[in-house]
């Protein structure tokens, strides 16, 4: 509503003034509880299948959901209006991030043993880590698909297998943990072509999310 007197309106404006300030400060608060902050991780290691979301505020489930025990690069990190962090894996692809729950100490002998549980695979859930050695692979990629790999192997280390940067390793710039450790050629070659088949598909979709983002 537009005021033709400033004067004559004054009392009025002064009465929205008032009832307004409970209205402002709450949308402040809102504000404050539901934001994207400064991000704080860099991969997130997923312990169990966790489901994806398309937001972290009101968000929809996309369907998809992420396998046990794998690593995916963090791309912002938020929280909704509950508290609960939030972590952003790109493509509007958001998950809760677990929160750490204290258990008591397991005898030694229990240590050992481990549990696995299988999911339904997820459109673009990535592989587990790899926890033995490759001897030999050899990549199934050719004609467009071992060029567009190439690709990003020139562009991620120069196509260098001893490639380093902090934590990621080798020609195509995996994570250390994601390698498992194993950081022989034939390993990052299998482990980087499972991760690209299960998050893009192909290499040449890798390629194109690269272009568009400058990592994949």
């Amino acid at each position: 509503m537009k005021l033709k007197s400033i004067f004559g309106k004054s009392i009025a404006v002064a009465a929205l003034s008032v009832v307004g300030i409970t209205a402002i400060n709450t949308n402040k608060n809102n504000d404050a509880q539901a934001a994207i902050v400064k991000n704080d991780a860099a991969v997130y290691t997923v312990h169990k299948s966790t489901t994806v979301y398309n937001d972290y505020k009101n968000g929809k489930a996309t369907g998809q959901v992420l396998a046990a025990n794998t690593d995916w690069k963090v791309i912002k990190t938020a929280y909704d209006v509950k508290g609960d962090k939030w972590y952003d894996l790109g493509k509007n692809q958001w998950v809760k991030v677990e929160k750490a729950v204290k258990t008591q100490a397991q005898p030694a002998a229990q240590k050992q043993v481990s549990t696995s549980t299988s999911a339904a695979p997820a459109q673009n859930s990535v592989a587990p880590k790899s926890t033995t050695s490759a001897s030999s692979y050899i990549s199934s990629a050719t004609g467009s698909e071992a060029s567009a790999k190439a690709w990003i192997a020139g562009r991620e280390s120069g196509g260098s297998y001893s490639a380093r940067n902090g934590q990621y390793v080798g020609k195509y710039q995996l994570s250390s943990s994601y390698l498992g450790g194993d950081y022989s050629a034939a390993n990052q070659e299998r482990v980087a072509d499972n991760y690209v088949k299960s998050r893009y598909g192909s290499w040449t979709a890798a390629k194109s999310f690269w272009q568009a983002n400058g990592w994949y």
